[in-house]
């Protein structure tokens, strides 16, 4: 992890962005304020209805289950959940031990599981036996000492799993204690309390550490980032996303506001619980809102669900905000990453052209300034730690606090930003993040490809997609996107990560020390 200047530890006290509170603190003193608050889950699998109290008891069985196991301060506890009340049961209980948790997205595959629970080391792994594309493998977490399966005690699930491969707790309903523990266990707020995992430039994903001073100024930062009463929000972002964690199961917390969340995102379903339970969409990447005004149920009814739209988490095309302008909702755009969440944006009453064409100013306790050549540089109270790979921080941090964020940008006379391109590798699809290069290694074990580039390709729905440019061995003809795709699910990748188009090239643009010029790849492209 970094060394954090003493000057900035300072200030971040004196200005109240770091409080004694931790994540559980924060989190106890909200739920016992609002018990009856409801907490909804819509789903085709697993739907629930309940509150606040009866979820809190749920995880309190959970996190005393837990500790007569061993859990306790800085144990780390992985869920890869879908939007269901267990994830909510699993987070406040990771919350209330002052364990660190590390959320995993329901969709990532056994590459990337496998990856994420050799580094990140969990005491406990908590998990569904099937949801979609995901379905538990005993042999994923053999190293884990314990394990919960929600579904895990159907009979289906449990034939032919020795418990004793899963360190001999299956069913995620064994873990509750009969009585629930009480209180908080107390920790050092200066400690980690999540690490969130993210892809990068690199093949493997890297793992972004958050402290409770973090994690707790972020969630305040994002609840005063919006002062309007946007009512009761339906919540689609998964839970494995770490701000979907936050943005679901925390933030309406502070507020005592009704929790509903949608575990599949079905735009059909969404307008339909907009008409018959008066939910409202708060935004998120691009997709999610205009999936619901391309949907042919769409009405104009439907607006009073959209009044006020933040956007961020992907490429945010001017064409969409310009759109939802023009239908009346108020649109606002956002910056930041997993390594520093809330870094600008825009307030829903700033002017127009600042929030429709930039990507906002510096938020509360964050300072932003340009490197040499355009690099966008930030520091502030939400900044991580740093990686569990050390090596990793060294390049990213210096030593006076600033995160080296690989995008680049442009600040106006007013201070606000926007985004002009991106030094780092990535493609960034409705809010995922996907490495080209973990996508070039996996391509060019297909037969016949000699080289191959991924870049980004600009795309309506989801702001980016991974367009895959080959180069063949002579005497091969490039596949079809159909036999690379089944390429993709035979390496085991997750489906966000296929490649959704593809291109062939006799040969690549390269500089004269022959190395590939993707910037004119993506330049051709996008042409197209």
């Amino acid at each position: 992890m970094r060394t954090i200047p003493a000057e900035l530890v300072e200030r971040y006290r004196q200005e109240g962005w770091w409080t004694p509170d931790t994540l559980g603190d924060l989190l106890a003193r909200g739920l016992a304020a609002a018990p009856d608050a409801e907490f909804r889950v819509h789903s085709d699998v697993r739907p629930y209805s309940g509150t606040y109290a009866d979820v809190e008891r749920s995880a309190r069985r959970l996190a005393a289950g837990l500790r007569e196991r061993g859990v306790g301060p800085g144990d780390v506890i992985a869920m890869q959940l879908p939007n269901w009340m267990e994830a909510a049961t699993s987070f406040w209980a990771a919350a209330f031990l002052g364990a660190v948790v590390v959320p995993v997205v329901h969709f990532y595959g056994q590459k990337e599981l496998s990856y994420i629970l050799g580094d990140a080391k969990p005491k406990v792994f908590l998990t569904a036996a099937l949801f979609g594309h995901l379905k538990f493998d005993p042999a994923v977490v053999g190293e884990v000492p314990i394990v919960g399966v929600v579904g895990g005690n159907d009979p289906a699930v449990v034939r032919g799993n020795d418990p004793a491969v899963v360190g001999g707790d299956l069913a995620f309903e064994d873990l509750l204690a009969d009585e629930p523990m009480s209180g908080v266990l107390a920790t050092d707020p200066a400690s980690p309390t999540l690490i969130a995992y993210t892809s990068g430039t690199t093949s493997a994903p890297k793992g972004v550490i958050h402290s409770h001073h973090t994690l707790v100024h972020e969630t305040h930062q994002l609840v005063g980032q919006n002062q309007e009463d946007t009512g009761k929000q339906l919540t689609a972002a998964p839970v494995g996303h770490f701000i979907g964690m936050v943005g679901a199961l925390l933030m309406p917390v502070l507020h005592g506001m009704p929790i509903n969340l949608l575990d599949v995102w079905d735009p059909g379903k969404a307008l339909a619980l907009m008409k018959s339970d008066g939910l409202a969409i708060g935004g998120g990447p691009p997709y999610f809102v205009t999936s619901l005004l391309d949907h042919p149920d769409f009405t104009h009814e439907h607006l009073d669900g959209v009044r006020t739209v933040g956007l961020g988490g992907s490429t945010v095309p001017v064409a969409v905000t310009t759109r939802l302008k023009d239908l009346g909702i108020t649109v606002f755009r956002s910056y930041g990453s997993t390594e520093h969440p809330s870094i600008t944006g825009s307030r829903y009453d700033a002017p127009e052209a600042k929030r429709l064409y930039t990507d906002g100013c510096a938020l509360s306790g964050v300072e932003v300034r340009l490197g040499e050549d355009g690099e966008i540089l930030s520091r502030g109270p939400d900044l991580c730690l740093g990686y569990t790979d050390d090596s990793l921080t060294a390049k990213a941090f210096d030593a006076d606090g600033w995160y080296h964020t690989g995008d680049v940008g442009v600040l106006d006379d007013d201070g606000y930003l926007t985004i002009t391109d991106r030094k780092s590798d990535v493609i960034i699809r409705g809010g995922e993040n996907i490495s080209a290069v973990e996508l070039e290694e996996t391509l060019l074990a297909l037969s016949g490809v000699a080289e191959a580039v991924v870049v980004a390709a600009p795309d309506e729905k989801y702001g980016e997609h991974a367009t895959a440019v080959l180069r063949m061995l002579p005497g091969h003809g490039l596949p079809d996107l159909a036999t690379v795709q089944a390429h993709f699910r035979a390496a085991g990748m997750a489906r966000q990560k296929w490649p959704e188009e593809l291109r062939e090239v006799d040969d690549f643009p390269r500089t004269a020390s022959g190395k590939v010029q993707k910037f004119k790849v993506r330049q051709l492209v996008a042409a197209r």
